[in-house]
């Protein structure tokens, strides 16, 4: 399990500023991030030599003709949603750790909310749902067929089996929030409490307007090279202990599952430790993909960070927040800060270890963890280190 182990490490990062109103074009957006990861890697777009881009919209193609990219050596799409960039740190490892490729550009983004909204159902989301047949012909037509609802129906399985409550699940609001507040590039910045997220409208039972991440504008990248390489760039670089996918039974068919409380992020995560030969209780900072609050409690439980049931309990008291036992989310995460799918805690988790993440700065902070978690219950994760 250790043979990506310290192999590669992340080089470059770069993200556009996040909005509700970004006045250019997806592609723009895109070109834009990967300029600046590229750059902040200290290399030029001629030295990328491998491309991962957004699970749909963007492909390959698209990066090398405009970036000038001679020799493009490989190409993945992952289409795996909110799942696709954390793996994507596996794929470029692998690229890399093969000889096939040496320096690998991963990026995401859309124009969120002001392009294709989910609740608008525009074209990127219709191009999304094809990726799920079964969902799409036996369950889409009896109306369940947004987000909110498939998470509605796992947060209320999960009150049932272990009596997590509405409160525990504004405290993971809340302190997204709070580290918002203390991000530059975050679009919410007012603060919230407990009750602003009791008062908030209803979306789907128990999923109240608070629970659910932000439809946004905005893009971010990653470039990935040798451990070795990256050595003599530009920034400290971020190396892969380990990283891992796993999917849940019936990927894209709730119905089906034996279990709605358990994701694929139960099966990714004990492969991501095993090859970074560390444990749960090793991560000084976790960036969790929080589509959901809901999700966020669910990933700490399938991560190992707690048993199974003890999630909701785990957030309240601050214990998630900077200076608790575990921070999570340090930029605001897809809840405060913005929903580029997920390549922003990737871009946070790096910035916390290069010790570069300012106000939200965990305190010697040298590993952290990164999980992805897509369509509906797709999972990956990604310890890294300084």
């Amino acid at each position: 399990m250790n043979g990506l182990r310290d192999k590669a490490a992340i080089a470059g990062i770069g993200e556009t500023a996040y909005s509700r109103n970004s006045g250019v074009t997806y592609q723009a957006l895109l070109l834009q991030a990967a300029v600046r990861a590229i750059e902040d890697a200290g290399l030029t777009a001629k030295e990328i030599d491998a491309i991962i881009p957004p699970c749909f919209g963007a492909p390959a193609d698209t990066f090398a003709v405009n970036l000038g990219i001679p020799d493009l050596r490989y190409a993945a799409t992952l289409r795996i949603g909110g799942a696709a960039a954390v793996a994507s740190l596996q794929t470029a490892a692998m690229t890399i750790s093969s000889g096939v490729a040496k320096n690998v550009l991963c990026v995401t983004g859309w124009n969120g909310y002001s392009g294709a909204r989910i609740k608008g159902m525009g074209s990127i989301w219709d191009a999304t749902i094809t990726m799920m047949p079964i969902m799409r012909e036996f369950e889409h037509p009896f109306g369940f067929f947004i987000p909110v609802q498939w998470f509605a129906m796992m947060a209320r399985r999960h009150m049932y089996e272990y009596g997590t409550t509405s409160v525990q699940l504004g405290a993971v609001a809340v302190a997204m929030r709070k580290h918002a507040i203390l991000n530059d590039n975050a679009i919410m910045k007012k603060p919230i409490t407990i009750e602003d997220h009791a008062k908030s409208r209803m979306m789907a039972d128990p999923l109240r307007l608070l629970d659910c991440c932000l439809e946004s504008d905005g893009a971010a990248a990653v470039v990935v090279s040798s451990a070795e390489r990256a050595k003599d760039m530009r920034h400290r670089p971020a190396y892969i202990m380990g990283v891992g996918e796993g999917y849940p039974e019936s990927p894209d068919y709730l119905a089906a599952r034996p279990s709605l409380t358990e994701t694929g992020i139960k099966k990714a995560a004990p492969k991501a430790f095993a090859m970074a030969g560390i444990s749960p209780s090793d991560v000084d900072v976790a960036e969790i993909y929080d589509c959901f609050t809901w999700n966020v409690i669910c990933q700490i439980e399938d991560i190992g960070f707690c048993k199974k049931g003890e999630g909701g309990p785990f957030v309240e008291g601050g214990r998630i927040e900077l200076g608790g036992e575990l921070p999570v989310n340090t930029h605001g995460g897809l809840l405060s800060q913005a929903h580029v799918l997920g390549m922003n805690h990737i871009v946070e988790a790096v910035k916390q270890l290069r010790g570069t993440a300012g106000k939200a700065q965990v305190k010697d902070a040298e590993i952290a963890l990164v999980s992805g978690f897509g369509d509906i219950g797709d999972g990956s994760a990604a310890i890294l280190r300084r």
